[in-house]
């Protein structure tokens, strides 16, 4: 009589174990290679943000390249017609001091009291009149009367013609000073049609700018042969001569300064 044995397989616990732990190790792979795509992505595209500005801050970089080249470009011209206008204004006044001293030269030939001289002197004071005219409108009334009060004394016969030489040469000796000269002073000048006391920031006698009692900003104007004075609607600009204003009554002459100009060349 035959017996069939039947065989029931033992749980065994380090097999259970086994599988248990594969299948956290296979799940927490594929976890973090989740995460190391999600990772990947997200770098890559922060690295596409970036490039993305870098490229807009490089493209803005070349514009603002571009305007300080176009800035010097401009401040270079201006520059040129600054340094001609003194020169100019220079060679003028050292013109008329060798006429003068010529003039010196030939009254003390023909005598101090020579009325042949008159009428180059005469002249002579006219040029120097006409070079206050077309000069920047700085206290006109005042300097233009000194050579007016030296004509009339000399076309009266007040004073001789080597007084009145002398006194147009002190008056060039100030006019020097004035033309080397950066400073603040106060002045009346016609400002939209009225009589305005203001403060006048002086440069040399090329550029002039003005400030009013209540704070305005403006600059004085050459054009067609004539001088007039313009408020600077432009915040900027204003604000640029109120830092010129503020360095010059703190004594600082010299420097750098960003400056409105509208300047028409003499011929």
């Amino acid at each position: 009589m035959s017996r069939q044995i039947t065989f029931h397989r033992a749980h065994n616990p380090v097999t259970q174990s086994l599988k248990k732990w594969s299948l956290i190790l296979c799940c927490a792979c594929t976890g973090q290679q989740v995460m190391a795509q999600e990772n990947t992505d997200e770098i890559v595209e922060n690295l596409i943000q970036l490039r993305g500005q870098v490229e807009d801050l490089q493209a803005e970089l070349q514009i603002l390249k571009a305007e300080h080249t176009q800035s010097m470009s401009y401040l270079n011209t201006r520059k040129t017609e600054l340094e001609a206008n003194i020169d100019r204004k220079q060679l003028q006044i050292k013109q008329s001091q060798a006429e003068m001293i010529d003039l010196q030269e030939k009254i003390k030939d023909l005598g101090a009291d020579s009325e042949q001289m008159i009428p180059d002197v005469l002249a002579m004071a006219n040029d120097i009149q006409q070079g206050i005219v077309t000069g920047i409108p700085f206290k006109y009334q005042e300097r233009s009367s000194v050579v007016d009060d030296i004509t009339r004394d000399l076309q009266g016969r007040k004073i001789t013609a080597q007084h009145a030489i002398n006194r147009l040469w002190a008056f060039l000796e100030d006019e020097m000073r004035l033309a080397r000269e950066n400073a603040v002073y106060s002045q009346t000048i016609e400002l939209n049609g009225e009589q305005v006391l203001v403060d006048v920031a002086k440069l040399g006698t090329v550029l002039m700018y003005f400030k009013t009692r209540d704070d305005r900003y403006g600059q004085a104007i050459r054009s067609n042969n004539q001088w007039r004075f313009e408020l600077l609607a432009d915040d900027t600009q204003a604000q640029a001569v109120a830092i010129l204003f503020d360095s010059l009554k703190k004594q600082i002459r010299q420097g750098y300064f960003t400056l409105p100009l509208n300047l028409q060349t003499q011929g």
